[in-house]
């Protein structure tokens, strides 16, 4: 590589570098216990709650929307959606199907008996408060942005540390740590030892980690797109005043998608449906797939299956990037690698900037001699 070429990269690679490395590193430490938000959670807000019938069958959703009906006089389903670790059903209702969020009311209801459930505490805790600030910094969409721009500093950075790596070591054997010599040039092979074996760690995350920064427009997209459409092609039949049984649609749904769990359905007038259908969402079944989301249209007249629409590339990028940036769906042992490579990602950010400022000291340093030089005549 020629020495201008070479200027060029390393002038990429450090300003890049330093630029996002504040965040970088509060991304980092913020990650490293949400890596295990389950076991947290778990051990800071054990759930004491069991099922009236622990094991035993669950009623219908007829049943359920019923008994949620009974104690809402005059209201209406909008929404049910499902607990996912534990066997609840959550039952939103309304004045109406098109009623405004502020205006609608969510209850909890046990599967197995239809008595009242307190929600699951999703919205609390330090957990919440991490998530929050390793997601948007509590500024909402452009705080969501601004990690990004700096996660695609991350990436850049990554890339031409990959450059740089060839012609340093082209003396030196792979791995190498002069240990004989001084501070700076250890940690400088720690830096680069440490950025090439957790290399494809580091892209697979931070481009993970860049896509999870776009969730609302990729899911505005979604909705406005392939979604509508689905419902678009529908949106004119007639309204349904007695809607057709709600598990014998949510039957012909999972007939429709074969392998894929319930996770929400909208009754026929609500945002997320027509006046004359059901609209089904049903994910897949494994931990890497589950937010994979499928919505199925069921005539709510008859109940017989209508169409459905798979996620578009980009929802199923989306959908991927969040378990593998967070390395939640292998279990423990992958886990536990997450965090050691964070850790080892801790370290390559913190010793960049130790490098960066022993080498600026040294050019001061130097800088200062040869002016004393020039004062004694030396």
């Amino acid at each position: 590589m020629r020495a201008s070429a070479l200027r060029a990269w390393s002038f990429v690679h450090l300003w890049s570098s330093l630029v996002c490395t504040v965040f970088l590193l509060m991304l980092c430490i913020t990650g490293l216990p949400l890596i295990f938000h389950d076991e947290i959670d778990s051990a800071l807000n054990p759930d004491d709650w069991k099922p009236a019938n622990p094991g035993g069958p669950h009623l219908a959703l007829d049943a359920i929307v019923a008994i949620a009906l009974a104690q809402r006089p005059g209201e209406v389903p909008v929404y049910l959606s499902f607990d996912v670790d534990r066997p609840v059903v959550n039952v939103t209702t309304g004045m109406r199907p098109d009623v405004d969020d502020s205006e609608m009311h969510f209850a909890s209801f046990d599967l197995t008996s239809g008595d009242l459930v307190a929600p699951a505490d999703i919205g609390a805790g330090v957990m919440h408060f991490l998530l929050d600030l390793h997601t948007d910094m509590f500024l909402g969409l452009p705080g969501m942005l601004f990690l990004g721009a700096m996660g695609t500093l991350f990436i850049v950075a990554t890339i031409t540390g990959i450059v740089l790596y060839a012609p340093f070591m082209r003396k030196l054997d792979f791995g190498s740590v002069r240990l004989c010599k001084s501070a700076r040039t250890q940690w400088l092979d720690y830096h680069n030892l440490l950025g090439i074996v957790t290399v494809a760690w580091v892209l697979v995350v931070g481009v993970t980690g860049v896509i999870n920064t776009l969730e609302a427009p990729i899911l505005d997209a979604w909705r406005a797109n392939d979604l509508a459409d689905l419902i678009a092609d529908h949106r004119t039949e007639a309204k349904v005043d007695n809607p057709a049984s709600l598990d014998g649609a949510v039957q012909q749904a999972i007939v429709a998608a074969p392998d894929m769990t319930l996770q929400f359905v909208a009754f026929p007038g609500s945002a997320f449906s027509t006046d004359a259908h059901y609209a089904i969402f049903l994910h897949g079944q494994t931990p890497l797939t589950e937010r994979l989301i499928t919505p199925v249209l069921v005539s709510a007249s008859t109940g017989e299956f209508v169409g459905l629409r798979q996620m578009p590339w980009y929802s199923k990028a989306l959908s991927l990037s969040r378990p593998l940036h967070f390395g939640d769906y292998g279990g423990l042992v992958l886990k536990i690698v997450w965090a050691l490579l964070n850790l080892f990602t801790i370290v390559i950010l913190l010793s960049g900037v130790y490098l960066w400022l022993a080498r600026r000291s040294s050019r001061s340093n130097d800088k200062a001699a040869k002016t004393t030089e020039g004062w004694t005549g030396e």
